[in-house]
């Protein structure tokens, strides 16, 4: 992707709705990929805990209380900052409009952010197929993650979203979804 075109790029969506295999498109295309995750990962690792659903929102939500809602854009922008370049970028992880806002203001990029949805029903079968670190394997523990990803902002986020991405189909096809869009974004002509 030219650096001309796309200077930030942000994937956000509620929790299995397809971000990661987005990011993982990106990566393909050569695109260097920050998860913002990783930060609250490494602040809750640092205060001793064990990564967990529960630890892991505990942390990011006091953190968020103690330092701002753009706590974990400033703690990302360190990690921004030591890339080589800036262009190209994707960003994985966006919460609230209060992290949008210091990323434009800190990189001075374009930017454009990509709501990635799936229905809830589907990314309840999927957090609890996938595995991962921070996954809970009881659906109320899934509902109470969604719940507090809402009160962050994150709903404001997609509904905002420059593009909005559909995530019910198959893997091959929301894949050729985020390829095509990916492409038009490259092009200048990305579509809503």
């Amino acid at each position: 992707m030219s650096g001309e075109t796309l200077k930030m790029l942000a994937f956000t969506g509620m929790p299995a709705s397809g971000k990661s295999v987005a990011v993982q498109i990106a990566k393909e295309k050569n695109i260097p990929v920050i998860r913002m995750g990783d930060a609250v990962w490494e602040e809750t690792k640092k205060q001793g805990f064990k990564l967990g659903d529960k630890n892991v929102g505990c942390v990011a939500n006091s953190m968020r209380e103690k330092y701002g809602n753009d706590i974990w854009a400033q703690r990302t922008i360190e990690k921004i900052k030591l890339l080589h370049k800036t262009d190209n970028l994707v960003i994985d992880g966006i919460r609230n409009r209060e992290e949008i806002d210091f990323f434009k203001k800190e990189l001075g990029s374009d930017f454009v952010v990509i709501a990635i949805h799936a229905s809830d029903e589907t990314r309840k079968k999927r957090v609890l197929a996938r595995g991962r670190k921070d996954d809970s394997k009881e659906i109320k523990d899934i509902e109470e993650r969604d719940r507090r990803e809402l009160g962050w902002g994150l709903g404001e986020v997609i509904i905002s979203a420059d593009i909005t991405i559909l995530n019910e189909g198959s893997i091959d096809e929301f894949q050729d979804k985020i390829r095509k869009t990916l492409d038009e974004i490259q092009n200048g002509s990305p579509q809503k």
